[in-house]
């Protein structure tokens, strides 16, 4: 099974549903922990099922399971701490929650693709989730658009 990532800073509305359109993702999976912001733009929880369906043909869910507890975003956003640091910590948590227990691979199976805000997947929550996923699911394969 594939499993995409997106972030939607740094780039269009037209270039961001492109490329969920593109992939043929079927699930919105939304990993923010605040969904809400009106810094989100097109990203706003409240417009995304709409564009999401209209525009690309897939759902829109929202999943705080897969999104990191507010002291650890502020730890590393707020206070400007060591990615090494939130990447372990969020592993921790991932651990914790039983991520790969409590969801199901086949859930999976529909074409689904991460949300998160970070433009590149390197410093983002949503690689930690779906490479934590693949290690302990079989066939995995991993693709950022």
């Amino acid at each position: 099974m594939e499993i995409y990532t997106i972030g939607f800073t740094q780039t269009t509305a037209e270039r961001f549903f492109t490329r969920l359109t593109d992939a043929r993702v079927e699930r919105l999976l939304d990993v923010r922990l605040n969904n809400t912001s009106q810094l989100a733009g097109f990203a706003k929880a409240q417009d995304l099922p709409y564009f999401a369906r209209e525009l690309v043909g897939a759902a829109y869910e929202h999943e705080p399971l897969l999104a990191p507890t507010q002291d650890i975003l502020d730890a590393y956003k707020k206070r400007k701490g060591d990615w090494d640091a939130y990447e372990r910590e969020f592993r921790v948590l991932m651990e914790s929650r039983r991520i790969h227990e409590v969801l199901s691979p086949a859930s999976f199976r529909r074409r689904t693709a991460l949300l998160c805000s970070e433009a590149e997947p390197v410093h983002c929550h949503r690689r930690l989730v779906v490479e934590f996923l693949a290690e302990r699911w079989s066939d995995v394969e991993i693709a950022h658009l």
